[in-house]
């Protein structure tokens, strides 16, 4: 039986090891105990074919089984889920809320969160990068008070089995992870806690880091150093 192929990155910035969304499906792939093979792709590789084939918007990861292809982490994640009959709840009014819980990550959670990012990395020297922040960052806590009142003492988001819902919410929730958003908010500090210490999530990571060998290209290595000199 053939493994399944995923890409990854050869090389990013520091800041961002370990926050690659590969990092979202080799999570999966340990959690079913699922082999995977490893298509590395260099800086800039990923906006040309044959990637565009795999991906329309040149960017990783992307997913292949046989003839299937798929692009996306959390479309990925829910297919291995299904695919292995684990990460989701036979009961399917179980399932459903896990699911739900996978969309709530990536649709409600992460979004401000990835604003932040683009007002202070990738828009960093822009006019209106700064103004941005307070509001932006009113959104994130809005986000994480109303996350930490509904998880309450609960161990994951729903129930005492961990879901993809809790795979992508403690994958999203990393991202902030260290930078005080989370302060306020023991439970969910102690939520991604509990999903990072994860023997799979150990796997994933180490194998991300471990992927890290390439160089980046000239025009990036400029970039970084701007942005050195921005902060």
């Amino acid at each position: 039986m053939s493994k399944p192929i995923i890409t990854a990155f050869d090389w990013v910035p520091p800041f961002a090891r370990g926050q690659v969304r590969d990092l979202r499906v080799r999570w999966a792939l340990e959690e079913v105990g699922q082999p995977y093979d490893v298509l590395y792709l260099s800086q800039g590789s990923q906006k040309h074919p044959p990637h565009r084939q795999r991906q329309p918007f040149g960017q990783v990861p992307t997913y292949q089984d046989g003839d299937l292809i798929l692009f996306e982490s959390g479309a990925i994640v829910l297919h291995i889920a299904e695919r292995h009959g684990k990460l989701l709840p036979a009961e399917p009014a179980d399932r459903s809320r896990a699911i739900e819980w996978m969309f709530a990550a990536l649709n409600t959670v992460e979004p401000p969160i990835m604003d932040h990012a683009i007002a202070t990395l990738f828009e960093a020297g822009e006019p209106w990068s700064k103004p941005r922040l307070p509001a932006v960052n009113a959104r994130i806590d809005e986000r994480l008070r109303e996350l930490s009142q509904r998880l309450g003492s609960g161990t994951w988001l729903d129930g005492e089995s961990f879901t993809a819902g809790d795979l992508l919410m403690v994958s999203v929730l990393r991202i902030i992870a260290g930078d005080g958003y989370l302060d306020a908010y023991s439970n969910l500090t102690d939520y991604i806690a509990r999903g990072t210490a994860r023997p799979a999530f150990q796997r994933a990571l180490a194998d991300q880091l471990a992927g890290f060998t390439g160089e980046p290209p000239a025009e990036l290595r400029a970039w970084l150093e701007k942005l050195g000199e921005a902060a």
